[in-house]
C-alpha cells in the first residue's frame, strides 16, 4: 500500500489553500486543477486508488500554480505532475518487494502498492530511463 494516504493529501491541499470538490467529469477525465480558483475537481466515480493517484497528481499542479492551455507546455507540466506524484506514492523498496512477489504482473503490483496500473508503468519507465533495476 502507498505510505501516503488520501487524508495526508487532503491535509496538504488545505495547507496549500486548495479546495477539493467531487463531480461527474467528462469521460476519460479523472481530475482537473483550476489555479484561478485554487480548486481541484475529482471525478466522483473514482475508486480509492484512482482518487489517491489523481489527487497526488493534481496537487503537483497546485504546488506549481500550473495554468497552461498551451499544448507545448502542458505536455511538460503533465510529465512533471506524473513523475512527482509517482515518486511520492511509490516507495522503491515496496516496489522491489511487490515485483519480487508478482514478477511482471503489473496489475498485481499496482494492487499491492495501492496505485493505478498507469502509475506502475510510469514507475517502470522511470527505473528503465534511470538505468536502475528495481
Amino acid at each position: 500500500m502507498a505510505s501516503i494516504t488520501i487524508d495526508d493529501l487532503y491535509r496538504e491541499a488545505e495547507m496549500l489553500g486548495v479546495r477539493i470538490r467531487e463531480r461527474r467529469l467528462p469521460e476519460h477525465w479523472c481530475g482537473a486543477y483550476v489555479d484561478d480558483y485554487r480548486l481541484i475537481v475529482l471525478d466522483e466515480t473514482l475508486l480509492d486508488h484512482q482518487r489517491l493517484c489523481t489527487l497526488a497528481h493534481e496537487l503537483v499542479h497546485a504546488r506549481y500554480h500550473d495554468r497552461s492551455c498551451n499544448p507545448l507546455s502542458s505536455g511538460m507540466l503533465e510529465r512533471r505532475a506524473r513523475r512527482e506524484s509517482m515518486l511520492r506514492l511509490i516507495d522503491r523498496e515496496s516496489y522491489r518487494m511487490a515485483e519480487r512477489v508478482y514478477d511482471e504482473d503489473v496489475y498485481a503490483i499496482a494492487c499491492e502498492l495501492g496505485v493505478t496500473v498507469r502509475m506502475v508503468r510510469c514507475y517502470q519507465r522511470y527505473l528503465h530511463d534511470q538505468g536502475t533495476v528495481a
